[in-house]
C-alpha cells in the first residue's frame, strides 16, 4: 500500500528529495519558532498552567485534536484586544538559521508554505518575518464577536482536525502540481503528513519527541544541517 511504499524512503532518499523540493511545509510551534505559541497565550493570559495539563491530557489520547482546541480556547475565552496586546508584547522567537534556511529556499525558488495547529492571527508575524506570503499559512482561524469578544474558531479550517495536516499537503500537490512536498516538523501531527508529503524532516530544534525522531525518515536538530545539504550540489 502507499503508506508502505513511502515508509522505505530512507535517509539518502529523503536528502535528494530535500535538495530536489519544489514545496516546504513548515510546521511552526517549536519548529520555526523555539515556543508554543498557544501555551505563550495561555501564560499571558494567567492560565499557563491549567492549559498546559489539558494540552498535556490532550496528548494522551482520549480527546479529538478539536475538541482539545475547543476546551482551550473556553477556558481563555481570548479577546482581539488580548490578541493583539499578545502580539505586540510577545513578538516572535525564531528558531536559530530559519530564516536564512527560508531564504536559501525561495532563491532556488521553492514554494515556501506555514502549516500549523496554532492560530493565523498569532502566525502572520512570522510569516512577515520570513518574508512568506500570507496567503502560504495554513492554520486555524479565531472568530471574534462585533465587540472584539471571543466568538470561538473556525471549525472549517483543515487544520482543526486530526489528520489535518495530511489533508493540506494533499490539497497543495492536488492544486499546484508539486511533485517533491518535504514536510518540516517536530510533532506527531507532522509526522502524519507523510505520506502524502513526499517525505519528511522530523525537527528536534527546540523540542525532541522520542516517537517523531524514530519514525522519521531524516531528522535533524539544527536548520543548518538543512542548509548544507542544499548547498552540497551549488
Amino acid at each position: 500500500m502507499n503508506g508502505q511504499e513511502f515508509s522505505k524512503v530512507g535517509v539518502e532518499e529523503s536528502k535528494e528529495i530535500w535538495r530536489s523540493a519544489d514545496a516546504v511545509c513548515f510546521d511552526v510551534d517549536s519548529t520555526v519558532i523555539q515556543n508554543e505559541g498557544l501555551d505563550e497565550l495561555a501564560a499571558y493570559c494567567g492560565k499557563g498552567q491549567v492549559v498546559k495539563e489539558l494540552t498535556m491530557r490532550a496528548m494522551q489520547g482520549g480527546m479529538s485534536y478539536k475538541e482539545s482546541l475547543k476546551q482551550r480556547l473556553d477556558m481563555l475565552q481570548p479577546s482581539l484586544e488580548t490578541i493583539q496586546g499578545f502580539t505586540r508584547a510577545h513578538p516572535p522567537c525564531l528558531t536559530k538559521d530559519v530564516d536564512k534556511l527560508v531564504e536559501v529556499l525561495q532563491e532556488r525558488g521553492v514554494d515556501v508554505y506555514l502549516v500549523s495547529g496554532g492560530f493565523r492571527s498569532l502566525i502572520a508575524p512570522v510569516a512577515k518575518l520570513l518574508n512568506i506570503p500570507l496567503e502560504n499559512i495554513f492554520a486555524n482561524r479565531l472568530k471574534f464577536f462585533f465587540d472584539g469578544d471571543y466568538g470561538g474558531f473556525d471549525e472549517s479550517q483543515l487544520t482543526s482536525r486530526t489528520g489535518g495536516k495530511a489533508e493540506v499537503v494533499s490539497y497543495l500537490k492536488q492544486q499546484e502540481g508539486y511533485t517533491r512536498l518535504v514536510m518540516v516538523g517536530d510533532g506527531i501531527t507532522d509526522l502524519e503528513a507523510y505520506p502524502p508529503a513526499d517525505t519528511f524532516v522530523g525537527f528536534g530544534g527546540n523540542a525532541v519527541r522520542e516517537v517523531v525522531k524514530e519514525k522519521a525518515p531524516w531528522f535533524v536538530n539544527d536548520f543548518g544541517t538543512l542548509i548544507s545539504e542544499l548547498q552540497k550540489e551549488d
